[in-house]
C-alpha cells in the first residue's frame, strides 16, 4: 500500500516570482515561508500553465493545458462556461484514494452550481468562486454582489475582504483539526495579491512595501499558523505542504515583482508564468534541497495520483499533459520523462521551451521569433535566434506538435485533442443584491490599488 501523506496545497494570487525572500525579494518579509524553503525543496523553474487566473487552475486541477479542456480565458460571474464535470481533477483522484478534501478561497473555474468544486471532486468549500474584484465595487456597482460561499450556498454577500485571509486560515485549521485522524486534502487558494488590496491594519502598519507588502505578510503569517497547527497535531512529519502561485505579478508599480525575470501576469514571457514553488515532506523531501528542472502545475495532477496510488481513469478519452515528478522530489534515481513548457496565451502558442532553450513563436504583437537561452538569459534579453538555426528547428517542431494535438488560434489550427468546457443551461448570479436588507458595499480605500480582472 503506497504511503498516504496529508497534502496541502496553497495557491496565490498573482504573487510574483521574487516576491518571497528565498527568491531574493528585500522588500517584503516572508519568515514563515523562507523557513518552508529551507525546510524543502525550492523549485526555480516551475510553471503555471497560463499567464491569467482561470486557465491556470483548469491546469492545477487537471493536469492539462488550459486549451485542451476549454478553459482557455478568465471566467466571470453568471457565465454559461466552467470545468467540465467529466474531468477528473485532482481532488476527485484523492477522494477515490480515501482522502477527505476541501478547498478554502478561490475557485475561479465557473460559478453554476454544475461547476462549483464539490461537483469537482471536493466534499466542502469556503470561499469566492472568483476574483475578489468582481463583486459591487467602485467601478462595478452594477455587478453582482460578491458571494462568498459554504458549499453550494451564498452564506455571505460582500464580505469584508480585510478579515477574509483570517477567516480563510480558519477554516483550514478547524479542517485539519478534524480530519487529523485520517489522510486529508486542503487546497488553499488566497486571493492575496489580487487587487483591490483589502489590508488588515497590522499587517499595512508594519510594511516597507505598502498595501502589497502587508498582503505577502498576511499570507506568510496564514502559512505560519497553518505550519503550527499541523506541529501541534503532532502531523507535520506525514503532510507534503506545496506552496506556489497561479501567475506572475502584475508588477505595474504596485510592489510585486517577478525579478530578475522579464513580463508580467498576462505575458508569456517568463514573467508572467514562472511562479515561486516551495514543496516541504520532512524526512522524504530532502531540507535545504533546489531543484532546477522544469516543472509545471500540470505535473501535479500525475504526481500526487501516483504518490497516493491511483491511476488517471480515462487515459484514451481524457488524455493529461502533466508527468510524475516524484523522482525530482525524492531524488530516488529516476527522472520525469518531460523538459519542455507550451505557453499559450487564451487558445494562441506564443512560445514553446525545450531543456534551456525558449522559442517565442511571436515578440509582443509582432508576428516575428526570438531565442533565448533561459538558464544563462532567465531576462529574456539577448535574442539567439540567428545563432542556433538547429535549435530553433526542434523548437518549431515541438510547437508543431502541440498545435497539432491542442490548436493554434494564431494560424487558425484546431487541435485533435481539444474538449470542450461545460455549459449550464439557465445561467444567473449566485448572489443578488435584496434592497430589503441593504449591505455595505465594499469600496477601494486604497487609491494607488486599480481594478484588475482575472
Amino acid at each position: 500500500m503506497p504511503e498516504q501523506p496529508n497534502i496541502i496545497l496553497i495557491n496565490c494570487d498573482d504573487l510574483g516570482y521574487g516576491d518571497l525572500g528565498s527568491y531574493g525579494s528585500t522588500r517584503n518579509d516572508t519568515p514563515h515561508l523562507d523557513q518552508l524553503a529551507q525546510d524543502g525543496m525550492r523549485f526555480t523553474d516551475c510553471y503555471a500553465v497560463s499567464p491569467i487566473c482561470s486557465p491556470s487552475r483548469a491546469g492545477l486541477m487537471t493536469g492539462c493545458y488550459p486549451p485542451r479542456v476549454g478553459v482557455e480565458r478568465v471566467l466571470f460571474p453568471g457565465e454559461p462556461i466552467g470545468l467540465d464535470t467529466s474531468e477528473q481533477t485532482v481532488a476527485k483522484q484523492l477522494k477515490r484514494a480515501g482522502y477527505a478534501t476541501q478547498i478554502v478561497g478561490k475557485w475561479h473555474l465557473g460559478d453554476q452550481p454544475e461547476f462549483l468544486p464539490t461537483r469537482h471532486g471536493f466534499d466542502h468549500y469556503f470561499g469566492l468562486p472568483y476574483s475578489n474584484d468582481m463583486g459591487r465595487q467602485v467601478g462595478r456597482e452594477d455587478s453582482p454582489p460578491l458571494p462568498l460561499m459554504r458549499d453550494e450556498t451564498v452564506e455571505q454577500q460582500q464580505p469584508n475582504q480585510r478579515d477574509l485571509t483570517e477567516r480563510y486560515t480558519a477554516e483550514c485549521t478547524r479542517f485539519i483539526e478534524t480530519n487529523q485522524d485520517k489522510p486529508f486534502f486542503l487546497y488553499l487558494a488566497h486571493m492575496y495579491v489580487h487587487v483591490p488590496l483589502f489590508v488588515p491594519k497590522p499587517f499595512l502598519d508594519k510594511s516597507r512595501n505598502g498595501g502589497y507588502g502587508g498582503a505577502v505578510a498576511c499570507i506568510d503569517w496564514s502559512t505560519g499558523f497553518i505550519l503550527d497547527t499541523l506541529k501541534r497535531l503532532g502531523l507535520e512529519d506525514n503532510t507534503l505542504v506545496i506552496f506556489t502561485s497561479d501567475n506572475g505579478s502584475r508588477a505595474r508599480g504596485e510592489g510585486g515583482s517577478n525579478d530578475p525575470l522579464r513580463g508580467h501576469k498576462q505575458q508569456t514571457w517568463e514573467g508572467g508564468q514562472r511562479v515561486p514553488c516551495l514543496m516541504r515532506w520532512p524526512g522524504r523531501i530532502e531540507a535545504g534541497s533546489t531543484c532546477d528542472a522544469i516543472v509545471r502545475h500540470i505535473d501535479l495532477y500525475p504526481t500526487l495520483s501516483a504518490l497516493v496510488g491511483v491511476d488517471h481513469p480515462n487515459p484514451d478519452t481524457h488524455p493529461i499533459d502533466g508527468v510524475d515528478i516524484s523522482g525530482l522530489l525524492f531524488r530516488d534515481g529516476t527522472e520525469p520523462t518531460n523538459d519542455t513548457m507550451a505557453y499559450f496565451k487564451l487558445y494562441q502558442l506564443e512560445a514553446v521551451r525545450m531543456g534551456d532553450w525558449k522559442l517565442h513563436l511571436r515578440k509582443e504583437n509582432e508576428a516575428v521569433s526570438a531565442l533565448f537561452n533561459l538558464r544563462d538569459d532567465p531576462g529574456e534579453q539577448h535574442d539567439l535566434l540567428d545563432q542556433h538555426p538547429d535549435v530553433v528547428k526542434r523548437l518549431r517542431a515541438f510547437a508543431d506538435e502541440v498545435r497539432q494535438s491542442l490548436g493554434d488560434s494564431a494560424i487558425g489550427q484546431d487541435g485533435t485533442d481539444r474538449r470542450g468546457p461545460g455549459t449550464a443551461e439557465n445561467p444567473k448570479p449566485l448572489a443578488e443584491y435584496d434592497k430589503d436588507h441593504p449591505y455595505v458595499v465594499a469600496m477601494y480605500d486604497m487609491a494607488d490599488m486599480p481594478t484588475m480582472c482575472g
